[in-house]
């Protein structure tokens, strides 16, 4: 029995175990499709088998015949459902009713099984034919009066093979506007990284956890967000690495976890410890643990030559003595102040550092989404450089993805700022030129769309309207398109806020049989570590006038660019001709189509992995930003009166993305509701509040717009003073368009400023 909204208390079992297993079986019986759910399962991150369609962490050489977690379940049964979402469907509700229903009922509604066309006349889609589709989108992008006023979104679900092709038909049209998830998630680690070491992607491999004394945990939440992850920290903390959790929020899966394929953690109800220390810094707070840390170790190693690594720094980085000159100058009271955590706290984290010689750090949005997020990720590249823990085993740098393919989502080009290596390498592969401008990223791309500057959008999978900061600018844009395409396996919010006119085409989803012309396909994805390695559906799918995104995106493009340079056709009928074209564009990726025969794929190699640096003096960069100069929880605490909180949005563990599975959120100790706002205890007395007090919650911005959301119930939470957290999409009203990332435009979803009203 569901336990009612008021008996929140904290979680007590670890994360796994029965809990896992029993939320497991409730979501494979609410799909009505449970036999086919759990044979699926048994494939799913198997050889041969399906990349589970979540997230993106990476498969260990010693997983054993059953290798899934309780999300990647949730996201299984959701796609496997017996229930459809038809021409009957749209018939019976118009779009007007669809605009009233919450997020977790549109999805809910079943599988998308045939393509649909929204005329902009009827308040109803229409069924429409698939080359009646095609033809749709190739009127409107001709009439464009420029190619740029397209946009070809991406999320991190789609294939190498499918986000190839669309980057070469958007290029071969004109532009690059391909704005994407990783915008929104993982850009400032793009772009920070790059900047440090000369690549943007994580330095370590799978069996780089199995090396690392310590293990540093930063802004994340892996027992809701990456499960997996916890079978791989409950094996490092077993064999005696020591390992920190740095988060706002104390998450279960970051102190215990019990491994549901573990029959003596089952039978015996016991549990791992995940986290021998756990630190709970304020909201934007990371970047000044860290420049104590360094602080500490510089101190230190006036007075003990060990602390550094000074024959690493000396032959492989540059900038030291700047990085050292901003040190020396950053207070500790400001280090304290920012960080929320007392000095003694910090201490005790510089020593696990300094005596602790291989050393990994590893992060994820809470890092992220925050103003001055490029900077704090460089900073984690700083004090790992300090002490050599890039380019060595057991060490390294780990920003952990979201969706199972984001990363090679980029990789294969999904870039609105590509490097012009790829787009001399697609000039002279193809013999066109493509376009030398930036495009858009997502922000950008809302106020092109909001300023009638862009005119179709074009999503490849995601749920831009959901997903996407400040919710009435970005409806209010879309709703200027005039058409939006969204290729899809389930109804979502991008279905119900349209342009002028809407097509929804439905596509394959990752755990079905891809059947073309030359028989059963398979399509290769990238996770965490740069390991590449094919997935094969292996259900019948849900309906006979599914497409799969490879040929969705390669219909589109022959309708509009014919096949003289590009043979879509083809491409579309086999997808190893793909990975060819790939294979001699994309640098790394020799011998293709041979090397994800092996069982868990191949490795893309990192240049700073290997301690070679692609920066412009060929040197790790220490970076020497100083600490922002003040964040929203220090404005406040100035003011003991002040209403202004620092609020972040986050997801429910029956949630991923913008996919709500369920209403609950068991780790946290909340059920069957979703508008919740956690606030401190003080804060709640402070302010004048009552557990279970109704609030409107509104943003408090540089701008003239009125940004609110109403009937959050307040709920007394263990989370630092000043500081707030909800649920998005919910929350994502509240996000400020221009309140972005410095140098990535990522947005703030981690630090709004807020007030609180009583309703």
């Amino acid at each position: 029995m569901s336990k009612s909204s008021d008996e929140q208390a904290p979680y007590s079992a670890p994360a796994g175990g029965w809990g896992a297993l029993k939320s497991s079986a409730k979501h494979l019986i609410k799909s009505e499709n449970s036999a086919m759910g759990v044979k699926a399962l048994l494939k799913a991150n198997q050889p041969g088998g399906f990349d589970c369609p979540g997230c993106a962490w990476g498969d260990s050489t010693s997983a054993g015949k059953v290798d899934f977690c309780e999300n990647g379940v949730k996201a299984i049964a959701w796609e496997a459902t017996s229930k459809k979402v038809d021409a009957s469907f749209f018939n019976q509700f118009s779009l007007e009713q669809l605009k009233t229903w919450d997020d977790h009922s549109l999805e809910k509604s079943g599988r998308l099984v045939e393509p649909m066309f929204y005329d902009g006349k009827s308040d109803h889609y229409q069924p429409i034919s698939w080359q009646d589709a095609f033809g749709v989108i190739t009127q409107h992008l001709s009439s464009l009066s420029s190619p740029d006023e397209a946009l070809f979104y991406t999320s991190g679900r789609a294939s190498n093979e499918v986000a190839y092709l669309y980057q070469l038909f958007g290029r071969m049209f004109g532009t690059n506007n391909f704005p994407d998830c990783s915008n929104m998630c993982h850009e400032a680690s793009g772009v920070g990284m790059t900047r440090s070491v000369g690549i943007g992607k994580g330095t370590v491999t799978m069996d780089d956890f199995s090396e690392a004394d310590a293990i540093f945990i930063f802004g994340q939440n892996p027992g809701t967000n990456h499960p997996r992850m916890l079978g791989t920290l409950r094996k490092a903390s077993k064999r005696g690495a020591q390992i920190v959790a740095i988060n706002t929020l104390k998450e279960q899966g970051l102190k215990k976890f019990a491994d549901p394929q573990s029959p003596k953690e089952m039978i015996l109800f016991s549990s791992t410890n995940i986290s021998q220390y756990y630190f709970t810094p304020k909201l934007g707070g990371d970047m000044a643990i860290l420049r104590g840390m360094a602080k500490l170790l510089l101190e230190r190693s006036e007075t003990d030559d060990n602390v550094l690594d000074h024959e690493f720094i000396a032959q492989h980085c540059s900038h030291f003595d700047d990085y050292k000159q901003v040190i020396e100058a950053t207070s500790w009271q400001q280090i304290i102040s920012q960080s929320g955590l007392m000095q003694s706290e910090i201490t005790q984290m510089t020593n696990i550092y300094m005596h602790s010689d291989k050393v990994i750090f590893t992060w994820a949005m809470g890092i992220t989404q925050h103003q001055h997020s490029v900077a704090m990720i460089q900073e984690l590249i700083n004090v790992l450089l300090l002490r050599g823990n890039i380019g060595k085993p057991g060490a390294g740098a780990c920003p952990v993805r979201g969706h199972s393919n984001v990363q090679g989502n980029r990789t294969v080009g999904i870039n609105e700022h590509p490097p012009q290596s790829l787009l001399d390498a697609i000039e002279a592969r193809y013999q066109f030129k493509p376009p030398q401008v930036s495009g858009l990223g997502t922000v950008d791309a809302i106020r092109a769309m909001r300023d009638k500057q862009a005119k179709l959008f074009i999503g490849l999978g995601g749920n831009f309207a959901a997903a996407t900061p400040d919710t009435a600018q970005t409806y209010n844009a879309l709703a200027n398109c005039e058409l939006t395409v969204n290729i899809s396996t389930k109804l979502n919010r991008s279905h119900v806020v349209t342009g002028k006119q809407a097509l929804i085409l439905p596509c394959l989803g990752r755990t079905e049989v891809d059947l073309q012309a030359s028989g059963a396909q398979h399509i290769t994805v990238e996770d965490s570590m740069s390991m590449v390695h094919r997935s094969a559906g292996q259900n019948p799918p849900a309906s006979d006038k599914l497409k799969s995104e490879v040929a969705i995106i390669a219909g589109i493009a022959e309708s509009v660019l014919g096949n003289d340079i590009v043979n879509w056709s083809n491409l579309k009928d086999d997808y190893a001709l793909i990975r060819d074209e790939i294979e001699a564009v994309i640098p790394n990726f020799t011998d293709y189509n041979d090397n994800i025969k092996l069982d868990r794929g191949f490795y893309l190699q990192n240049s700073a992995a290997q301690r070679v640096w692609n920066t412009g003096n060929n040197k790790a960069n220490f970076s020497a930003a100083a600490l922002p100069e003040q964040l929203v929880h220090e404005l406040a605490a100035k003011d003991e009166t002040s209403q202004t909180l620092t609020l972040q949005t986050l997801r429910s563990h029956d949630q991923y993305n913008t996919s709500i599975y369920g209403m609950d959120d068991r780790y946290r100790g909340i059920y069957n509701e979703r508008r919740v706002l956690m606030m401190n205890r003080q804060d709640i007395k402070r302010l004048g509040f009552a557990a279970n007090d109704l609030v409107t919650i509104s943003s408090v911005s540089k701008d003239s717009i009125t940004r609110s959301v109403s009937d959050f119930k307040i709920v007394e939470y263990n989370i630092p003073s000043g500081c707030l957290a909800a649920y998005y999409p919910e929350t994502n009203p509240l996000v400020p368009l221009d309140s972005v990332a410095k140098d990535c435009g990522t947005p703030t979803y981690k630090s709004i400023a807020v007030k609180l009203a009583k309703q």
